[in-house]
């Protein structure tokens, strides 16, 4: 038997959380199917997760800072069982709020594994059967395969956040969001941390003046990353993992309690069984025109990481991607999603934040570039928290005045960020942010300092 509805999500990540419920408010028939628990990576993997488990690292942080200003942290540290649990307390309970949700909104709920059958049809799990007037794919990203020998003794940031102990020795491989955020959190716990990067330049969407920074500023703090390093293998011993690492044409080895995966992320699509639905794709996923509709299926759409776009791989895209598919199969193809404006964060201590163009892209789109650059380590904002890490660079066009990209690194400057995202998406001048008059004392008040 084939149950029939006006749409058929699979994931039920926020991307598809956001175009179900649109669909579903519009009248539609609407079923959502997922394999794992419902709430995607950013609810139970990643974003929010991350988050709690970063707030003791930087109660940890902070308290470091104003050792001989006031503050005598008496052996405060992290524990380690009971900062996974507050995080549990919070993931916990999401797969059945998010369900409960949806169902009430009137969305039928599917769990399982599926599969294509032909243009508009899937199996879930070998048995049931669902067909969709329109398919909407939203089942995120994975973490890429290692092809080494050994890699079975890796895990994932998903893994890692459920540790009940942290290993006093952890190796992060990849020198991207997931290694620097974690080996942040690991080193204020207590731990030993290294990054190793294959290449040369970790962070590499980050302007590479303030990643700089923030490599030497987190090597005080005891995460040491390694460049041009790549795993060869890792074993399991008695005493811990035995990993053998090539670094500028040597090999070298290092023994660590656990290895961790930062390596990149991959579209989840590669089991959905894509063919039997004549469905393009690339290695970045799903192949879209502008509306998100597929270009080979006129009956299938795709959104947020499975969704091959110009869009970065963000909560804040995939919500606004889900919508942006939702109207056009709603309404026709008519929205396109607006890439403007879109802050990315690296939750270190402190983050590492970035909207708009770095200053090479901007003079390689012809701009006449001006760069405001501020070493911001003794500003008030900071000197009051006892941080000596901050800088800050605005990107602006010298002819126009427009704002072409801020890079930020410092306490408290992830919520910063958003004000020249806001700018940079409404077409704002930086005279314009200039003008905003803000409380003080605020790291709001900064802003205008910046420019």
């Amino acid at each position: 038997m084939i149950r029939s509805f006006d749409l058929v999500v699979l994931g039920v990540g926020m991307a598809a959380v956001s175009a179900a419920e649109k669909c579903a408010a519009a009248g539609w028939s609407v079923a959502v199917v997922d394999e794992l628990p419902y709430g995607g990576t950013c609810a139970l993997r990643g974003c929010d997760p991350k988050k709690l488990l970063r707030r003791g690292a930087e109660i940890i942080n902070d308290a470091q800072l104003m050792r001989g200003k006031g503050i005598e942290d008496g052996g405060l540290r992290i524990n380690w069982p009971e900062l996974v649990a507050f995080k549990r307390s919070f993931t916990d309970r999401m797969p059945d709020r998010i369900e409960d949700g949806l169902e009430s909104k009137g969305v039928a709920t599917f769990h399982g594994q599926a599969r294509f059958l032909n243009e508009n049809t899937v199996e879930i799990g070998g048995h049931t059967r669902l067909q969709g007037r329109n398919v909407l794919i939203a089942t995120g990203a994975e973490p890429r395969p290692l092809a080494m020998l050994g890699a079975e003794h890796v895990i994932d940031n998903a893994a890692f956040m459920e540790l009940d102990d942290l290993p006093p020795r952890i190796l992060f491989v990849g020198g991207g969001y997931i290694s620097f955020e974690f080996a942040h959190i690991a080193a204020r716990a207590g731990s030993r941390v290294c990054v190793v990067e294959h290449g040369g330049r970790p962070l590499k969407g980050f302007d590479p003046d303030l990643v700089d920074r923030l490599v030497a500023h987190g090597r005080r703090l005891g995460v040491e990353v390694r460049l041009y390093t790549a795993l060869e293998s890792i074993e399991r011993l008695e005493g811990g993992l035995r990993v053998r690492a090539k670094s500028n044409g040597l090999i070298e080895e290092l023994t660590v309690d656990l290895v961790v995966h930062g390596a990149g992320r991959i579209p989840a699509i590669d089991r959905l069984d894509l063919a039997a639905a004549a469905i393009e794709r690339t290695d970045e996923g799903i192949l879209v025109d502008a509306h998100l509709r597929s270009v080979s299926n006129p009956a299938v759409y795709a959104a947020g990481d499975a969704a091959d776009t110009p869009g970065a791989a963000l909560t804040p895209v995939a919500v606004f991607e889900g919508k942006v598919a939702a109207s056009n199969m709603l309404k026709g193809d008519h929205a396109e999603p607006d890439y403007r404006g879109v802050p990315s964060v690296v939750f270190t201590i402190p983050e590492l934040a970035r909207v708009g163009m770095m200053e090479a892209e901007a003079r390689a789109a012809g701009h006449e570039v001006r760069v405001i650059s501020n070493d911001t380590s003794e500003w008030f904002s900071n000197f009051r928290v006892g941080e000596t890490c901050g800088h800050t660079k605005i990107i602006v066009d010298a002819r126009t005045d427009e704002i072409l990209g801020a890079h930020l690194l410092g306490p408290g400057y992830a919520e910063i960020v958003n004000h020249f995202g806001l700018a940079i998406r409404l077409g704002l001048m930086a005279g314009d942010l200039k003008k905003m008059v803000s409380a003080y004392p605020t790291i709001g008040s900064d802003l205008g300092s910046m420019l």
